[in-house]
């Protein structure tokens, strides 16, 4: 039968016949005794109160400003702000077609996201997927005339959003520095990303709000 010993409240407790600890326990104090050994934990660098309150303005920018050209978007020209970022970016491309991985990378999306919403513009027949010969699963994308022409329909409005929504309240200094303050982010955002310098998928130029489709000659 165990035998009993004191702990330190006074409580009797079971021992195992052998007379050492459980596995269960000695795990439980050797996980104890490695927190305690721990290193510091580093101190958070809060926000001041001009920090916070840029960063706070800031969110005006990457949430607000979004959702109102969304919005607007779908409302005037029947598409997703994502969508015609889409399509405006294959209007801009040799033949108006490129590969799905770089289109996902210029878009700033996931392939799984990129995919589900280029079939539902296949759908709407304004691009088509086509596979690319030989091994691995490769696909481009090829902006139909259809798709061309709901760009061409769609770029004045959103320009006119764009200009309501941002540039016209600004004067040309803080143009220039929400210009260098948007270079700084994603100069940072990209440091901490994987090498993305593959054959199969360049470098991204940073995503942006695109002002139309670039005219090329059929």
């Amino acid at each position: 039968m165990a035998s009993t010993a004191d702990d330190t409240n006074g409580q009797r407790r079971r021992r195992p016949r052998n007379g050492s600890t459980s596995e269960a326990t000695a795990l439980a104090e050797e996980s104890s005794g490695s927190r305690k050994s721990a290193g510091p934990v580093a101190e958070t660098r809060w926000l001041n109160g001009d920090e916070l309150a840029a960063w706070l303005a800031n969110s005006a920018i990457m949430i607000s400003l979004p959702a109102a050209l969304d919005a607007r978007m779908q409302r005037e020209a029947q598409l997703t702000f994502f969508e015609y970022m889409v399509l405006s970016v294959l209007s801009e491309q040799p033949a108006r077609t490129m590969q799905m991985s770089a289109l996902a990378a210029r878009t700033a999306a996931s392939l799984s996201r990129l995919s589900h919403v280029v079939g539902r513009l296949e759908k709407r027949e304004l691009l088509a997927r086509n596979r690319i010969p030989g091994t691995g699963r490769r696909t481009t994308a090829t902006l139909t005339e259809a798709g061309y022409e709901a760009v061409v329909t769609a770029a004045p409005g959103h320009v006119a959003a764009v200009r309501e929504y941002l540039i016209d309240d600004l004067e040309p200094q803080e143009l220039a520095a929400l210009r260098r303050i948007g270079a700084a982010v994603d100069a940072a955002i990209k440091r901490e990303q994987p090498d993305a310098g593959s054959a199969a998928s360049p470098p991204p130029e940073s995503p942006t709000i695109h002002s139309g489709p670039r005219r090329t000659a059929d």
